[in-house]
């Protein structure tokens, strides 16, 4: 007592109906044409989602996502789920299952990114700062990209969603072991809720644009009880 402070979020009611919400989204995006225009059905989709370690309410956004593109064309046997691992362990049949759900699991190619795999991987481009950019080949190499996640406010990198659905999501090691080193992670701007003017967070951009093709990125907010709070699609 006396010693310590705890800051605590301010608690944001769950939206009414989430799933009305979120495809309302897909359909009004910033500043790009709703994904309604930008599924065809010979197009090979990728779908990023968020791994094991993250809040990120897969289990509802994705079944929602996935009937979404089918009703509008794409072919179920060409779309790929990519579990975006970073450099984290990957997850399980089980694993998948709990954040998937079984169906979605049983009735569509999931896989897990594959950091250390150089077959698996390609390379897109040197940053500013002379990083080779190596991301997941079945990313770079889709029709339709789609990257699903949820922000907060991340320790060093300002925060989670956007850009870093790819890079960490699915970069290889070497890629994201350069950009979080230790001189940039000790820039005094790699820090809380900075973007712009945080290295770490515009390198993480500025690869994210070189893999982007059709690219189309789909975020939420959460409250503590991982309602979601708002949703953000397009650009």
């Amino acid at each position: 007592d006396g010693c310590t402070t705890v800051i605590r979020p301010k608690h944001v009611e769950g939206l009414p109906d989430e799933r009305s919400t979120f495809l309302h989204a897909l359909a009004n995006p910033t500043a790009l044409p709703p994904l309604t225009k930008r599924v065809h059905p010979s197009d090979k989709i990728c779908i990023v989602h968020s791994d094991i370690t993250r809040a990120t309410p897969n289990e509802r956004i994705i079944p929602w996502l996935l009937e979404a593109l089918e009703r509008w064309g794409a072919k179920r046997e060409n779309i790929t789920l990519l579990n975006g691992l970073g450099t984290h362990r990957p997850q399980s049949p089980e694993e998948l299952d709990k954040m998937l759900t079984p169906r979605v699991v049983a009735n569509y190619r999931c896989l897990n990114h594959e950091p250390r795999n150089p077959s698996a991987l390609t390379k897109v481009g040197v940053t500013r700062r002379g990083h080779a950019v190596w991301i997941n080949r079945r990313f770079v190499e889709a029709d339709l990209q789609i990257v699903t996640g949820f922000i907060e406010p991340h320790f060093f990198a300002g925060f989670s969603g956007g850009p870093k659905g790819i890079m960490p999501g699915v970069a290889a090691e070497e890629t994201v072991m350069r950009n979080h080193d230790a001189q940039v992670i000790g820039h005094p701007n790699a820090t809380w809720g900075v973007t712009f003017g945080n290295p770490l967070w515009e390198e993480m951009l500025e690869c994210a644009r070189m893999a982007a093709g059709r690219l189309f990125l789909i975020n939420v907010t959460l409250n503590d009880s991982r309602q979601i709070t708002r949703v953000f699609a397009g650009d």
